[in-house]
C-alpha cells in the first residue's frame, strides 16, 4: 500500500509540474482582443485593458506605464498594432509600438512615458 501511495504521489507531482509549466506559457494576463498596460515591470501592479483607442489614460496610469501586451486580433484590414504616445490625445512621440501578440515586460526607453494609445495598421 505504501508503494502505491508513493507512486500516486509521484504521479500527481509530475502532473502538477506539467500543469504549472503550461499555465505560465503566456506571461501577460491580458484578454484576447485587448491591449493591456501595467504600472510595474513584468506585468505587475495596476493594469488597464483596452479593446479600442484611448486618447487620455487615467491619472494612475498616465506616465506610470512599465509593461505592455498586445493581444489584439489580426485579420484583413484590421488595425492590430498598438502605438503608445508620450502625450495625451496621441500627441508627442511614439514611445512603443507593439505588433499583434507582442508582450514587453520592460523597456527602459518607454518606461513611465505613455499617456495615450491607438490601434494602427503597422508600426
Amino acid at each position: 500500500m505504501k508503494r502505491l501511495t508513493t507512486a500516486l504521489a509521484a504521479a500527481l507531482l509530475s502532473a502538477g509540474t506539467v500543469l504549472g509549466g503550461s499555465a505560465t506559457a503566456e506571461a501577460a494576463d491580458c484578454r484576447s482582443g485587448y491591449f493591456c498596460v501595467w504600472t510595474d515591470a513584468n506585468f505587475d501592479g495596476l493594469k488597464i485593458e483596452h479593446s479600442g483607442d484611448d486618447h487620455w489614460w487615467e491619472g494612475d496610469m498616465s506616465n506610470y506605464d512599465s509593461s505592455w501586451a498586445n493581444h489584439g486580433i489580426s485579420g484583413p484590414g484590421v488595425k492590430d498594432h498598438v502605438k503608445v504616445y508620450d502625450g495625451r490625445e496621441l500627441l508627442g512621440s511614439v514611445t512603443l509600438c507593439l505588433a499583434p501578440g507582442q508582450e514587453v515586460g520592460h523597456n527602459a526607453n518607454a518606461n513611465d512615458r505613455g499617456s495615450s494609445h491607438t490601434w494602427s495598421s503597422g508600426c
